[in-house]
C-alpha cells in the first residue's frame, strides 16, 4: 500500500513538472549548444601542445616581431616542460581551444650560449583560427616580452578562465610561474 502511494505521488510530481514546462536542472539554450552541433561547426581536432609546427610557429613569429618591430635580436632557442593546462576549458559551446604552457629559452645571438634565460610561454591553439587554409591558429605570449601589455598581467589573459583564478597554485613543482 505504501509503495502504491509513493508511486502515485512520484507520478503526480513528474506530471506537474512536465505541465509546468521544466525540462531538467539545466535548460538548454543557444549558448549551451556544443560547437560541433552548430550550423557552422567547429571541430576539436587540434594538434597537441608539443607539436613541432606549433612550437616552430611561435619561435618564428617571436623572432620576426623582435627583429622587425622592437629592433631586438632575441630568439627562442628551445623549449622545455611543455604541458597542457586546459582543453576546451571555457566550455563546450565556445570555439574549441587547447591551452598550453612551456618554458622557452630566450637567447641573444650575440651573447654567449650560457646566458640563455628561461621565460614562460603561454599559448592557445584554436580551431579554425588560422589563416585561410590552415585549420588551427596559435595565439601566444612570452612573459617578460609582452611590451604592449596585450595579455597583461604576466600573460594571464591568454590562460583559460578557471586557470586564471584557481590554477596559480595548481602546479608549483614546475616552477615556471612568472615572477618579474
Amino acid at each position: 500500500m505504501i509503495r502504491a502511494i509513493v508511486a502515485l505521488l512520484a507520478l503526480f510530481w513528474v506530471s506537474s513538472a512536465v505541465a509546468a514546462g521544466v525540462r531538467g536542472p539545466a535548460e538548454l539554450n543557444l549558448y549551451d549548444t556544443p560547437a560541433e552541433a552548430r550550423w557552422a561547426p567547429f571541430y576539436a581536432d587540434l594538434p597537441p601542445c608539443d607539436d613541432t609546427r606549433v612550437l616552430y610557429d611561435i619561435a618564428a613569429r617571436f623572432h620576426q616581431t623582435e627583429n622587425e618591430y622592437w629592433g631586438g635580436v632575441y630568439a627562442i632557442g628551445g623549449y622545455d616542460r611543455v604541458r597542457d593546462i586546459g582543453f576546451r576549458a571555457d566550455g563546450l559551446s565556445f570555439i574549441p581551444r587547447r591551452y598550453c604552457v612551456a618554458r622557452a629559452f630566450v637567447v641573444d645571438p650575440k651573447a654567449p650560449p650560457e646566458l640563455k634565460k628561461p621565460h614562460t610561454v603561454v599559448y592557445s591553439i584554436g580551431a579554425n583560427e588560422g589563416i585561410i587554409g590552415q585549420p588551427s591558429g596559435v595565439e601566444w605570449c612570452v612573459v617578460g616580452f609582452d611590451r604592449m601589455r596585450a595579455f597583461a598581467p604576466d600573460c594571464y589573459a591568454l590562460r583559460p578562465i578557471l586557470e586564471r583564478w584557481i590554477g596559480e597554485y595548481k602546479h608549483p613543482e614546475y616552477g615556471i610561474r612568472a615572477r618579474y
